[in-house]
């Protein structure tokens, strides 16, 4: 199915993820990953860094989020994963701000800290196939921005995606800490409204085939506990 298109020129490939990072808002537009067995792993420290690929202008420096927390209730939040991928060889770069966005605590925490566990429960049934994962940012409206960094805007939502039978999530940066998960999903063609660049998610599928699974909710759902 392939990578979202429609981002900028500055992709980042690593063995843990891949990402398309957005220097006008210093966060990735997506981040792609898959979730194996092998993958899943318990231990990963988080010592953030900034991503040593990307120009510094680009991306972010761990100081950027000072005073966050305190002042907004906000969290680093990983895109892909540190407990679904602390496995990969090159587990440290999960810590890059690349993959970091800021996002409220209750969200983090909450639904969307179940959500993943969701992810890794599905990767580690017997025989389950990888869960390939699609996620990013959203800016849909103007929320706040980072006290030590006033020029970047901290992102009003949350999308994730899986390639399994079409599993989308979207989560409001206002969800309560007690949000059912299943209550925010919707579908491709919703999420890709929502995305600033624009980005084709799932371009390589035939167009009819993209068409029919774009717009309708996927069945992964049920098998992640939604009725």
């Amino acid at each position: 199915m392939g990578c979202p298109v429609g981002g900028s020129q500055q992709t980042v490939i690593l063995e843990a993820y891949t990402l398309n990072n957005n220097r006008n808002t210093r966060f990735a537009n997506w981040v792609a990953y898959k979730v194996t067995l092998d993958r899943i792993a318990s231990g990963g420290t988080r010592n953030w860094k900034r991503d040593p690929v990307l120009p510094e202008s680009d991306t972010l420096a761990p100081a950027a989020y000072t005073g966050a927390n305190a002042a907004l209730s906000i969290d680093r939040e990983h895109q892909a994963p540190l407990a679904g991928l602390a496995g990969s060889s090159d587990w440290q770069s999960l810590n890059y701000l690349s993959n970091i966005t800021p996002q409220r605590s209750a969200l983090n925490q909450g639904p969307w800290a179940r959500l993943e566990l969701k992810e890794r429960l599905l990767a580690s049934r017997p025989d389950s196939p990888p869960v390939y994962v699609v996620t990013g940012p959203l800016f849909t409206r103007k929320i706040a921005t980072l006290p030590a960094a006033p020029d970047v805007e901290i992102p009003s939502g949350q999308s994730s995606g899986n390639r399994r039978v079409c599993r989308v999530y979207h989560g409001s940066g206002y969800a309560p800490r007690a949000a059912n998960i299943c209550h925010y999903q919707v579908t491709i063609n919703e999420i890709e409204a929502k995305t600033k660049p624009h980005l084709n998610i799932w371009p390589s599928l035939p167009e009819d085939v993209a068409a029919k699974l774009k717009s309708r909710k996927g069945a992964l759902a049920k098998a992640m506990g939604c009725l």
